[in-house]
């Protein structure tokens, strides 16, 4: 790693293009959930080929994260960034003007492998820019593009699709997406570092230490407790507690607003009372609230749209914290990409197809509550959780 740290203004401008870019690539990945009840419906098919949908692109994404250390190290972290959006929006342009549904899924695998390039090599753009006294502020800033993803997706789609397809829209934003990274490519101050390629050596050291098993199982479950529920939500309030598409949507979007303000404060926090602390607050929120999701009738779900999601932000930030903090600078991005590439293999891909197979029996509550029950015991496994140094926090 060569870069330094940046100038104030100059840590801003590469924080808030990165961030941007971050938007779009879930906003890539996630635009499908709000679409699927249209989707559904034009291709004919039912909830656990639609949720497998989301398997294609994990097991895309799952891919893109362990080799975007071989691209990286060849082509340095910034042209991997941009690399990552430009593929990204054309396996949207492919997916746009497929006929089939092999064809949907295998632009579906080739958009996960695009979008999987940028994280690690986005990450280790900002901890070497940014001082570590920052990460936890500087991360939060950047976990802004999930939430923002979030909520912007349903109403991107709900508007759009009163003026075209639903073809037209993938389209539109991959070309946003494709613009994006060229102008990262001029405009970025930093990034010009080259990666490390997984090897061997540096895969069994890694793999060797409790924490990297201990922070994929936590991952794991964060990211199925977001992202994964996130892509199904829809079609759960549409489908099992018969709510309008338009009104779930709009729900679905609406449920991730507060996530903005608190996400922030929660880099604040995590930099002041450690990581674990904030994990661990997370986690046990987050899986309460995912159990009574499933189990509370009625329209007390609507309330438990909005709580379930409530605290998920506060667990990424603390989580790459962690993450930089137990393995080598050099090796952060190797330590991302491995975490993430069994992590939302898991809770992003085959998450989503289990909560669709549970759907089509109708029980899509029974899912969310087993999620919930393994998020709560997953607390158990933080004492063991030490980091660099002999750290606790």
């Amino acid at each position: 790693m060569t870069d330094a740290p940046l100038s104030r203004k100059s840590q801003m401008f590469l924080l808030s293009l990165l961030t941007g870019i971050f938007f779009l690539n879930i906003l890539l990945r996630v635009v499908l959930a709000p679409l699927l009840p249209v989707i559904e419906k034009d291709l004919g098919i039912g909830h656990a080929v639609a949720g497998g949908f989301f398997m294609m692109i994990a097991l895309g994404y799952a891919t893109g994260l362990f080799g975007s250390g071989f691209v990286s190290a060849h082509l340095t972290h910034r042209r991997t960034i941009v690399i990552a959006a430009v593929a990204g929006g054309c396996a949207l342009f492919f997916i746009a003007a497929s006929h089939s549904l092999w064809a949907i899924r295998l632009g579906l695998v080739s958009l996960g492998v695009a979008t999987g390039l940028y994280l690690p090599s986005g990450m280790t753009t900002i901890t070497a820019a940014i001082r570590s006294v920052h990460w936890g502020k500087a991360i939060a800033f950047h976990e802004f593009a999930p939430s923002f993803a979030f909520i912007l997706a349903p109403f991107i789609v709900e508007g759009l699709l009163l003026l075209c397809r639903w073809q037209e829209i993938l389209v539109l934003i991959g070309a946003i997406s494709f613009i994006l990274g060229l102008l990262f490519l001029r405009l970025a101050p930093s990034g010009d570092f080259t990666g490390e390629a997984p090897t061997l050596d540096n895969i069994r050291l890694l793999i060797g230490k409790p924490a990297f098993w201990i922070m994929v199982v936590l991952f794991a479950l964060a990211i199925g407790s977001s992202i994964g529920l996130y892509s199904m939500m829809p079609l759960y309030l549409v489908a099992e507690r018969g709510i309008d598409r338009e009104l779930a949507n709009m729900l679905v979007g609406l449920s991730r607003i507060p996530l903005l303000i608190i996400g922030l404060v929660a880099g604040w926090i995590s930099d002041r009372i450690g990581p674990k602390p904030m994990i661990t607050v997370a986690i046990l929120f987050i899986g309460l609230m995912t159990i009574l999701l499933g189990l509370l009738p009625g329209r007390w779900v609507l309330l438990m749209v909005f709580l379930q999601p409530m605290l998920t932000v506060c667990f990424f930030p603390a989580g790459f914290t962690v993450l930089s903090r137990i393995v080598p600078p050099s090796a952060r991005n190797l330590s991302v990409s491995l975490t993430m590439f069994i992590a939302y293999l898991i809770g992003a891909g085959f998450l989503p197809m289990l909560l669709g197979v549970f759907g089509d029996k109708g029980a899509f509550g029974t899912a969310f509550i087993l999620v919930g029950s393994l998020m709560l015991l997953s607390v158990l496994l933080l004492p063991r959780l030490i980091l660099a140094g002999g750290k606790e926090n």
